[in-house]
C-alpha cells in the first residue's frame, strides 16, 4: 500500500485502496466479534447446564404444593428458576444473590422456558430491582445444597464455598454457590442478611466408591446451621419473606424457611462421652442394618438432610440399604424429583404406598422388604451424629433380643439449633395411666447398676421414633399390629411385649440423634375415627390384664369399636409372655397405681355438680386449675387421692403456694401439695395453709377460704373414696 502510494498512483488507485484498508478493518472487526459471541455461547451454554442440574436437584422441592406467591422479589423467582436443590418445601427462598444473567435477557428466558416446561411447573418472574445498589441482595440466603445431574452415576458436592466465580467455562459440570452470608461475629448466630457474591469457587467433586456411599463435602464453617448453631431470622423481612416463613409454618408445624438456608451436610457436635469413643469398645464385627424412614410430604431439605446424616456418619459396611417409604404424599417433590436425586445412590431405595396408610402401616412395608439382619427406624426429621450407629449395633450383635433406642437430642422447630444433654443427662421412658409416653430421670435402682453413666441404661418404654431391633426377633414379636391405625399406641405395645416376651428395652447414651420435636402434627386425616383410643384399647385388651381398668377409666370406660384382638392374645400365649404385674413390679415400680389410692375419680362440688377440670400435660403444669360442669367421661376431671395427701394425675399433683390452685409436679415433700379430706363434713383441707378448697359464688374459679362447715361451695364428693385404704 506504500509502495502505491509513493508512486504517486492517480486518485482512482488511492481511492481504491483506501476502501481496501476499511474493508479489511470491518472485516477483522466482524471475525472478532463472531469470536466474542462463541465464547459468550459457550458459557451460556455453561449456565444452561447448570440451571437444568439445579431444577433437577430440586426445582422449589415441595413447591409445588402451592403457585408462588405473585408478590415475590426477582431474587426469590431465579431461586426457582435455579432450582433451589432444598426444594424450598413449599414456597421458595426469595433471597438469592443477584449474581444471574439479566432476566430480560431474551436468551435467558428462552432457557427458563425450557425448565418450566421440563418441570411442569410455572413460576412468575418479576423485574423489581431487590438490590442495595451495589449488586448486593439484603436478605437472608437461599438454600446452598447443590447437585450436578444424576445420571452419572456421582455427584457434585455441595458447594458451600467461600466465594463465587461467575464465569463459566465450557465443560465445567460443577454448580454456582450462589450466595455467601456475611455475618455480625458473635455466638449467636444472627444473621444479618447481607448477601455477598465474590469472584473465587472452590471445586469440589464426591466421589463414589462403588457401594453407593458418596463422601461429604467439606465443613463450610460460616454457613447457616453449622455445628448445630441456631439460625435467627431478621426482624425486617419483607412482607413476601414472611408470607414464605408462615406459609412454612402451616404446611410442616417447624420453620421451613431456615431448613432451607441449612446444609444438608450440615456439621453438628459431638455429644459422645469420652467412654464411648474407647478402643475396644464395641465388638469388632457388627451386623449391618436396613435403616427405614417413613414420610409423607416431609420437607425437602429436611428429608434430604435426615438421609446424609445416615450416609455421612454410618460406617459403609454396616448400611444395607436406606429404604425411603412415601406413605402417599401429593407433593411434587416427593415423586419424580426424589427419585431423580438419589438414583446416585444405590444404598437408597424407595418405596410408594398405593394409599394413605399411616406410620404403622408404612413401617411394616418397610420392613417387609429389608433384608439386613438389624431394622433401624428413623423419623423423616431427624439428624444422625457421628458414632450413632456402632453402639446400637453392639448391643445386639451381644444380644439379639435387646432393643435399643438413641438418646434423642431436640432440633429446635424455630431455629433449628441441636441441643443435646451428657450422658448424665439421659432419661428414660414411661407412661401413664391415659396410655400416655412421658420422659423421666433414670431411677436410682438403675444408676447403681453402672459404673459409667454412658453405659446402656435400661427403659420401661420407649418413644418410638427411633430404635434398632433385630429382624428375626422383630417377627417372632409380631412385628406391630396390625389393626392398629395411622400412629399411636404402638411405641407402647412394643415396649410391653418386648419385656413381657424375653427381651429388654435399652437407651444407648453413646448414640445420640436428633429430632425435631413439632407441637402439632401437620397431617390431616379421616375424620370420624379416634385412632389413638382404638389403638389404646387393642393394647389394654391384650397386654394390660386387670390394670386395663385404669385406662378404661380414664375414657369414662367407653371402648368404642376396636376390632378383634383374638390373634394377639394368641400371639402372647403363645411366646409364654410374663404377666404385665410382673412387669410393674420389675420394669416399672416407680408408676404410681391408682388401686393404691384413697379415692379416684372426679372431685365435685355438692352444691353445683361443678368438677376439678385440668389437663396434665407439661405444657399445662402451673396453670390454675379451673371448675367444670361434671362430664362424667374421665380425661382431665380424673383425679387420683394418694395415701401421703396427694391429689395427683400421675406425675401432676394438686399445689397451693398463696394465689391460684394449679398444678405443679410431684415432689412427695407435702408442704403445698397436702391435703386431707374429711367425708363427714365433706370438705378438703390444704395442709400448709389450713384452708379448704371452695368454688366461687360465679362457679368460674377455684378459692382457698377459711375453713366453714356451713359453705356449700367448700363441700366435695370424692369418687371411690375408701377411708380403709389411708
Amino acid at each position: 500500500m506504500a509502495f502505491i502510494w509513493r508512486r504517486r498512483s492517480t486518485s482512482i488507485v488511492k481511492i481504491l485502496a483506501i476502501l481496501t484498508t476499511l474493508w479489511f478493518f470491518i472485516a477483522f472487526f466482524i471475525y472478532t466479534d463472531d469470536k466474542r459471541r462463541e465464547t459468550a455461547s459457550k458459557k451460556w451454554n455453561a449456565m444452561s447446564l447448570s440451571l437444568k442440574s439445579l431444577a433437577s436437584a430440586g426445582n422449589s422441592g415441595i413447591a409445588g404444593d402451592n403457585q408462588i406467591d405473585g408478590s415475590m422479589d426477582m431474587a426469590g423467582a431465579f431461586a426457582l428458576g435455579a432450582g433451589s436443590d432444598f426444594g424450598i418445601d413449599n414456597n421458595v427462598n426469595h433471597n438469592a444473590a443477584n449474581i444471574v444473567p439479566n432476566p430480560n435477557n431474551n436468551y435467558y428466558h428462552h432457557q427458563q422456558q425450557q425448565q418450566q416446561q421440563k418441570q411442569q411447573q410455572q413460576y412468575n418472574h418479576f423485574d423489581r430491582d431487590n438490590s442495595n445498589g451495589n449488586g448486593l441482595v439484603v436478605d437472608v440466603p437461599m438454600p446452598q445444597a447443590r447437585v450436578d445431574e444424576l445420571n452419572r452415576g456421582n455427584a457434585i458436592n455441595e458447594n458451600h464455598d467461600d466465594d463465587i466465580n461467575t464465569d463459566i467455562n465450557e465443560g465445567d459440570e460443577s454448580v454456582l454457590n450462589n450466595v455467601v452470608l456475611e455475618m455480625q461475629p458473635n455466638d449467636n448466630h444472627i444473621w444479618h442478611g447481607k448477601v455477598i457474591a465474590d469472584n473465587k469457587r472452590q471445586k469440589q467433586q464426591q466421589q463414589d466408591d462403588g457401594k453407593g456411599v458418596l463422601a461429604p463435602p467439606a465443613p463450610a464453617p460460616n454457613s447457616p446451621g453449622e455445628m448445630g448453631k441456631p439460625v435467627i431470622l431478621p426482624t425486617n423481612m419483607t412482607e413476601e419473606m414472611k408470607k414464605a416463613v408462615d406459609d412454612g409454618w402451616t404446611r410442616n408445624a417447624f420453620n421451613q424457611y431456615v431448613s432451607d438456608m441449612i446444609s444438608i451436610h450440615r456439621t453438628l457436635p459431638d455429644p459422645r462421652d469420652s467412654w464411648c469413643k474407647e478402643p475396644g469398645r464395641y465388638l469388632d464385627s457388627l451386623p449391618a442394618t436396613d435403616v427405614i424412614i417413613c414420610f409423607h410430604n416431609e420437607a425437602w431439605s429436611v428429608l434430604l438432610r435426615t438421609v446424609h446424616s445416615v450416609l455421612d456418619r454410618s460406617p459403609e459396611h454396616l448400611i444395607g440399604k436406606i429404604i425411603l417409604v412415601d406413605d402417599y404424599s401429593d407433593m411434587p417433590h416427593t415423586k419424580k424429583q426424589l427419585d431423580d436425586y438419589f438414583s446416585a445412590y444405590p444404598k437408597v431405595q424407595i418405596l410408594r404406598a398405593t394409599k394413605r396408610e399411616g406410620l404403622i402401616r408404612a413401617r411394616l412395608l418397610g420392613a417387609r422388604h429389608a433384608k439386613s439382619p438389624v431394622l433401624t427406624y428413623l423419623d423423616s426429621h431427624c439428624e444422625c451424629t457421628e458414632g450413632w450407629l456402632e453402639p446400637l449395633l453392639d448391643r445386639i450383635a451381644r444380644n439379639s433380643t435387646t432393643v435399643v433406642c438413641p438418646v434423642i437430642d431436640v432440633i429446635d422447630d424455630t431455629t433449628l439449633e441441636y441441643h443435646y444433654h451428657d450422658s448424665g443427662g439421659v432419661n428414660v421412658g414411661g407412661f401413664d395411666w391415659s396410655l400416655q409416653f412421658n420422659w423421666h430421670a433414670v431411677p436410682e435402682r438403675e444408676k447403681k447398676r453402672h459404673k459409667n453413666s454412658a453405659e446402656p441404661v435400661f427403659s420401661p418404654t420407649m418413644a418410638g421414633g427411633l430404635f434398632s431391633i433385630d429382624r428375626k426377633f422383630f417377627e417372632k414379636l409380631g412385628t406391630y399390629d396390625s389393626g392398629f391405625d395411622i400412629w399411636g399406641g404402638e411405641n407402647l405395645e412394643l415396649s410391653f411385649k418386648t419385656w413381657m416376651c424375653g427381651g429388654t428395652l435399652e437407651i444407648v447414651p453413646c448414640s445420640h440423634v436428633g429430632h425435631i420435636f413439632r407441637k402439632r402434627s401437620p397431617y390431616k386425616w379421616r375424620s370420624g375415627v379416634n385412632v389413638l383410643k382404638k389403638n389404646s384399647v387393642r393394647l389394654a385388651e391384650v397386654w394390660l390384664d386387670d390394670y386395663a381398668k385404669y385406662y378404661y377409666e380414664r375414657i369414662g370406660n367407653d371402648k368404642g369399636e376396636y376390632g378383634d384382638v383374638s390373634a394377639r392374645k394368641e400371639l402372647r400365649q403363645r411366646l409364654n409372655c410374663k404377666s404385665f404385674k410382673w412387669y410393674l413390679d420389675n420394669i416399672y415400680p416407680e408408676l404410681f397405681i391408682p388401686s393404691e389410692s384413697v379415692a379416684y375419680g372426679e372431685i365435685a362440688n355438692i352444691e353445683t355438680d361443678m368438677c376439678l377440670d385440668s389437663a396434665a400435660k407439661p405444657d399445662d403444669l402451673q396453670g390454675a386449675v379451673d371448675p367444670y360442669k361434671c362430664h362424667g367421661q374421665g380425661g382431665n376431671q380424673y383425679w387420683m387421692l394418694s395415701k401421703t395427701g396427694e391429689i395427683r394425675r400421675d406425675e401432676a399433683c394438686l399445689d397451693y403456694a398463696g394465689h391460684d390452685v394449679i398444678l405443679y409436679p410431684c415432689h412427695g415433700s407435702k408442704g403445698n401439695q397436702f391435703w386431707s379430706y374429711n367425708s363427714e363434713t365433706k370438705q378438703l383441707r390444704h395442709g400448709s395453709s389450713d384452708k379448704c378448697l371452695a368454688i366461687t359464688e360465679k362457679r368460674d374459679k377455684l378459692v382457698m377460704e377459711e375453713c366453714n362447715v356451713s359453705h356449700m361451695r367448700q363441700q366435695w364428693r370424692l369418687e371411690n373414696y375408701d377411708a380403709s385404704k389411708l
